[in-house]
């Protein structure tokens, strides 16, 4: 598993960040995490805005499911057949974000790791392709400024802002009350409050790379949430 993860992942994505520090003017590490991640964003972007768009319809739905719960109490397979119905009437995949997560989970544990443990003051050249530019030179200084080696305080506070950012545009979907709702209260204030500090304290435990990592994935997201919440009309209920 851990020969194929690597194959399949880590060493591509080690193997582009290397050929990215080798066409950067200055070879500036800190640029090309930035470009590594808004790459493998891209590559995302349809499964990410797809899963986007389904985390607002299933709010919109909420009222329905809920009826639906009410409507059948006590007989789960009921509900069950009911609320699949419901998503094939309003044409909502319930899977999406978690397909999303699946295909997205091995990539971004690729890139963390390689930010976290390849240190690019010296190259693993056991890992590189034959066809991967070495790069002449190699700054460690993000824009001059902060050592992606080293802690940065101000970078995984950022790290910590971009994740809240997130969170206030991921629409949460409002359940009826009862220890569910209560459960989806408190997993919301985790979301918006635990995680963003969480984030943080990583990215300041670990290094710059991961923090400028975690600056980046979690702007683009936070955006692209914005964006569907703007533009996506969501099916008629």
């Amino acid at each position: 598993m851990s020969f194929i993860f690597h194959a399949a992942f880590y060493n591509p994505i080690y193997n582009i960040l290397v050929a990215l520090v080798a066409y950067i003017p200055g070879g500036d590490v800190g640029i090309a995490i930035i470009l590594m991640t808004l790459i493998i964003q891209l590559i995302l972007l349809p499964f990410s805005l797809s899963a986007a768009r389904t985390q607002v319809a299933m709010k919109m739905l909420t009222p329905k499911l809920n009826e639906l719960k009410e409507k059948y109490k006590g007989d789960k397979e009921k509900e069950a057949v009911a609320t699949l119905e419901l998503y094939k009437q309003e044409k909502v995949n319930p899977f999406a974000s978690i397909l999303m997560l699946f295909i997205q989970l091995p990539v971004m544990l690729a890139l963390y790791w390689v930010f976290r443990y390849e240190p690019f003051s010296s190259l693993d050249h056991a890992r590189l392709y034959s066809f991967t530019p070495i790069p002449h030179v190699i700054s460690l200084m993000f824009l001059g400024l902060v050592s992606v080696a080293g802690k940065s305080i101000i970078l995984a506070a950022l790290a910590g802002v971009a994740q809240y950012v997130l969170a206030i545009f991921t629409p949460t979907p409002t359940t009826a009350g009862g220890a569910q709702g209560d459960f989806a209260r408190v997993l919301n204030l985790q979301m918006r409050y635990v995680f963003p500090v969480l984030i943080a304290v990583i990215a300041y435990s670990t290094s710059a790379a991961v923090a400028i990592y975690f600056v980046t994935v979690n702007s683009t997201r936070a955006f692209q949430q914005w964006y569907v919440n703007r533009h996506y009309t969501p099916p008629a209920l």
